[in-house]
């Protein structure tokens, strides 16, 4: 994937996550873009709730993906940074989201993250990041 298109997920990814943010316990706002095999790019924030029922941005995003009938994904972008701060740093899918997009994706989907204090993107398949994932 082209250096441009990889830089445009990670500016939308960081736009939702200054703009659009539910974050009122962790002050951890965390946004993600996902970009479709057809070119669609839908973006996604963390919310955040007092129990353990929390949505994370990739998956809010990829909800918002397959609600509209997306069925193939090529990569997602995934930043975040702490309300205090101003600047984003490297950070991954948990554990339970790189599960869930292993279910979605291909192996060699890419995931990519953005730490601005470094100016360094880093790149990632879900097949490195899960190497031994769940399936029936």
């Amino acid at each position: 994937m082209d250096n441009e298109l990889i830089l445009k997920l990670i500016s939308e990814a960081k736009t939702v996550a200054n703009q659009n943010f539910c974050c009122k316990y962790s002050n951890f706002t965390v946004g993600a873009a996902l970009l479709c095999e057809d070119g669609t790019i839908y973006t996604g924030f963390n919310i955040e709730n007092h129990g353990i029922q929390s949505i994370c941005a990739e998956r809010s995003t990829f909800a918002k993906a397959l609600t509209e009938g997306q069925k193939e994904f090529k990569a997602i972008a995934v930043v975040a940074r702490n309300l205090n701060e101003a600047k984003f740093k490297k950070t991954l899918p948990c554990g339970y989201c790189r599960q869930f997009l292993s279910e979605y994706t291909t192996p060699d989907f890419k995931i990519y993250t953005y730490d601005e204090i470094e100016d360094k993107i880093y790149s990632y398949t879900i097949a490195e990041l899960l190497p031994e994932s769940f399936n029936l």
